[in-house]
C-alpha cells in the first residue's frame, strides 16, 4: 500500500493477484434477448492517449442504455426479471400473481430504471426521493407511471423511508435497492450481476478493435456496486492468455470518498458527505456486499475535485462523448493518477506504461442531468 499526501490516493498493487468466482453469464443472455438491447459504444480517444503517454484509451459510453441515459437499467432489469420469474414459478398456472409494488429510493437514474421496468412489466412503482432532487428528475420518474414520495432529508433518509415502506406489511411491496446492508443483500446482488453485461461488452469491443486486454480500467464509485461488478469480472477471469490482470481504479468526489476512506482504514467506514455535482457518487457508506470485494480486489482509489471533474466533462464533450459529471469522473481520476507530482510512482503502482490500454467507464450521459449549476444528487453507483 502507498499513499501520496498531495493527492487523495490509495494503492495496493497486490490486488491484481487476488481472484474470485467468475460472474454469471445469465444476465447478459437476458439483456441481449430484450427487444431494445444494443451494446453501448466503446469510443477510442487518441488525443487522451497522447496526453497520458499510453498506447490507446477508450471510453465506455453509457449515455443510451435500454432507452435510458445511464447504465442503471442493466441492474434493475435483471433483478426485477429474476424476482418476477421466481414468483411466477411458485404460482399455479391458473392463478396469476397479483402485481407487485416495486419500492426504491433514488435521486434519479436508478429510480427511473425501476419505474420503467415496472411499467413495462405491468407492475407498480413507488419511488422515494430526497430533498432537493431536481424537478426534471422527479418528472422523468413520474413520466414512467411511478408514485413519487419526497423525503425531507438526505439520500440515506430516502433509503430508510423506502425500506420502511417496503417492510410495513403492504401486500405485494418489494424493495429494489441498489445498495446492500446487513439482512438486505439478495436483490443488490442481482443488481450487481446485471452490471456484468457492461464489462462483457467491453471485452468483445476491445477484441474487435484489436486492443486486447486493458491495462487499467477506471470506474466511478458511490456505494460501490458497479465497482464490485468490475472487480468480479476482471478478478474472476481464469484465462490469462490475453494478458495480465488489469489494474482497477475507483474514482470518487473529494466531498464523498467513502470507499477511499474504507480502504485506508482497512474496514467499512462511513464519511460525512459534502456538496458535489457528481451526484450519483455522493455517498457516505459503501455497500456491505461490495466492500469485501473492493477491499481485496481493487488496485487503487482516488478522489477528485469539482474543478477536475468539470474539466473532464468539458474535455469529453469536446471529443464527442456525452458524459455527465459522474461519468466524467473516470477521466478526472485517470488524469489525477497519471499526471502531476508523484505520477511516476502512481504509474508504477498501476502498471501503466507507453504500451498500455486504458478504459474509462462513463456511467451516464448529459441527458441524465439538468444544467450543471442546477444539479442535485443522483442515485448512487
Amino acid at each position: 500500500m502507498a499513499e501520496t499526501p498531495s493527492l487523495p490516493w490509495y494503492a495496493r498493487p497486490v490486488a491484481r493477484e487476488w481472484t474470485c468466482a467468475p460472474p454469471t453469464a445469465k444476465a447478459r443472455s437476458f439483456h441481449t434477448a430484450l427487444p431494445d438491447y444494443a451494446p453501448t459504444a466503446l469510443r477510442e480517444l487518441p488525443d487522451l492517449a497522447a496526453e497520458f503517454g499510453v498506447e490507446r484509451i477508450f471510453v465506455k459510453d453509457e449515455s443510451a442504455r435500454l432507452g435510458l441515459p445511464a447504465f442503471k437499467a442493466l441492474g434493475a432489469s435483471w433483478a426485477i426479471h429474476r424476482i418476477l420469474a421466481g414468483r411466477e414459478n411458485g404460482t399455479a398456472a391458473e392463478s396469476a400473481p397479483a402485481p407487485l409494488c416495486l419500492i426504491t429510493a433514488t435521486d434519479g437514474n436508478h429510480g427511473r430504471a425501476v419505474a420503467r421496468m415496472a411499467r413495462q412489466l405491468g407492475q407498480r412503482a413507488h419511488v422515494f426521493v430526497p430533498k432537493g432532487v431536481h424537478p426534471a428528475a422527479v418528472a422523468a420518474i413520474e413520466g414512467e407511471g411511478a408514485e413519487v414520495t419526497a423525503v425531507a432529508g438526505s439520500y440515506d433518509a430516502a433509503v430508510r423511508g423506502a425500506a420502511d415502506a417496503a417492510g410495513a406489511g403492504a401486500p405485494g411491496a418489494l424493495l429494489i435497492q441498489d445498495t446492500a446492508w446487513d439482512g438486505y443483500e439478495e436483490i443488490p446482488a442481482l443488481i450487481v450481476e446485471g452490471y456484468e453485461t457492461l464489462f462483457a461488452e467491453v471485452d468483445a469491443q476491445l477484441a474487435a478493435a484489436g486492443a486486447g486486454w486493458p491495462s487499467l480500467v477506471a470506474v466511478p464509485v458511490g456505494v460501490g456496486s458497479l465497482a464490485q461488478a468490475a472487480v468480479t469480472h476482471y478478478r474472476g477471469r481464469r484465462d490469462t492468455t490475453a494478458g495480465p490482470p488489469p489494474a482497477l481504479l475507483t474514482v470518487e468526489p473529494e466531498a464523498a470518498a467513502c470507499v477511499l476512506a474504507s480502504l485506508r482504514a482497512g474496514r467499512l467506514t462511513s464519511v460525512t458527505t459534502g456538496t458535489t455535482v457528481m451526484a450519483g457518487l455522493n455517498c457516505g457508506t459503501p455497500s456491505s456486499l461490495a466492500w469485501p470485494v473492493l477491499r481485496d480486489g481493487l488496485d487503487a482509489a482516488v478522489a477528485v475535485s469539482e474543478a477536475a471533474d468539470a474539466a473532464a466533462e468539458r474535455d469529453l464533450a469536446a471529443l464527442g462523448v456525452s458524459s455527465g459529471p459522474c461519468g466524467a469522473a473516470s477521466l478526472a481520476g485517470v488524469r489525477a493518477a497519471l499526471s502531476g507530482p508523484g505520477s511516476a510512482e502512481r504509474r508504477a503502482e498501476l502498471g501503466v506504461g507507453p504500451a498500455s490500454t486504458v478504459v474509462l467507464i462513463s456511467t451516464e450521459g448529459t441527458a441524465a442531468n439538468p444544467p450543471r449549476a442546477e444539479r442535485t444528487r443522483e442515485s448512487p453507483i
